[in-house]
C-alpha cells in the first residue's frame, strides 16, 4: 500500500514537472518573439507575445494548485517538501518572468513608428543569453545537474556587464544628441527588463540547486 501511495506520488512529481517545463518553454517563445518584435517592428508579433502571458498565468495557478495538493493529500519526505516548496518559488519566478516580457514587448510597440536612433546590436545578444539561460535552468530542473546552474549563473554576469556597458554608450549618445532621447530611454529599459530576467533564472536555479542539496546558500560555490 505505501509503495502504491508513493508511486502515485511520484507520477503526480512527474506531471507537474512538465507542466513547469512547459510554462518555461512558453516564457522562452514569448522573449524571442517580443524581441524579433523590436527588430522587425512588427507590432502585431509583439501583441501575440503579450496574449501569451495569459498562457504563463495558466500555468502559474494550476502547478500552484497541484502542489497544494500533494502537500494536503499525500505523505511528502523531507526531500519531497524541498521539491514542492522549491516548485512553488521557481512557478512564481517564471510567471515574473512573463510580466516583464510583457513589458518588453509593449516597449517595441512603442518604438515600432520610426527606425531606432541605433543598431539593435547588443539588445538581441542579452536576449539570446537569457534564452540559453532559461534552457540550461529548465534543463537542471529535470536533471538535477549542478553544474547547468553554477554555468547559468555565470552567464547572469555577462548580461549585466551588457546592461550597464549599453546604458554608458546610451548616456554618451543623448550627451550628444537630445533627439533621441524618448527612443534610447526606452531602449535602456529593455536593457534592464533583460537583465532582471537573468536575475529571475539565477532564482531558479538557486532553488533548484537548493531542492537537490538542502542548501541555498552556497550555489555558486
Amino acid at each position: 500500500m505505501v509503495e502504491t501511495v508513493r508511486w502515485a506520488f511520484s507520477d503526480d512529481i512527474n506531471e507537474m514537472n512538465q507542466k513547469v517545463i512547459k510554462m518555461g518553454s512558453v516564457v522562452e517563445q514569448m522573449l524571442h518573439m517580443s524581441i524579433t518584435a523590436l527588430a522587425e517592428r512588427n507590432v502585431a508579433l509583439a501583441d501575440e507575445a503579450i496574449a501569451m502571458d495569459d498562457v504563463v498565468d495558466d500555468f502559474n495557478i494550476s502547478i500552484e494548485e497541484e502542489c497544494l495538493n500533494m502537500l494536503a493529500l499525500q505523505q511528502p519526505m523531507a526531500s519531497d517538501l524541498r521539491q514542492i516548496a522549491a516548485t512553488m518559488k521557481i512557478i512564481t519566478a517564471i510567471e515574473r518572468m512573463g510580466d516583464y516580457i510583457v513589458d518588453i514587448a509593449k516597449t517595441a510597440k512603442e518604438l515600432s513608428a520610426k527606425p531606432l536612433f541605433k543598431p539593435l546590436v547588443d539588445i538581441p545578444k542579452m536576449a539570446g543569453i537569457v534564452k540559453k539561460m532559461l534552457r540550461d535552468v529548465l534543463e537542471a530542473f529535470v536533471t538535477k545537474n549542478l553544474d547547468l546552474v553554477r554555468e547559468m549563473i555565470d552567464d547572469d554576469d555577462i548580461v549585466d556587464k551588457f546592461d550597464m556597458s549599453l546604458y554608458e554608450e546610451i548616456i554618451d549618445i543623448i550627451k550628444s544628441d537630445s533627439n533621441v532621447v524618448d527612443q534610447a530611454v526606452r531602449v535602456m529599459m529593455i536593457s534592464k527588463y533583460l537583465e532582471r530576467l537573468a536575475d529571475h533564472v539565477t532564482n531558479v536555479g538557486k532553488r533548484i540547486y537548493y531542492m537537490k542539496t538542502g542548501d541555498i546558500k552556497s550555489v555558486s560555490d
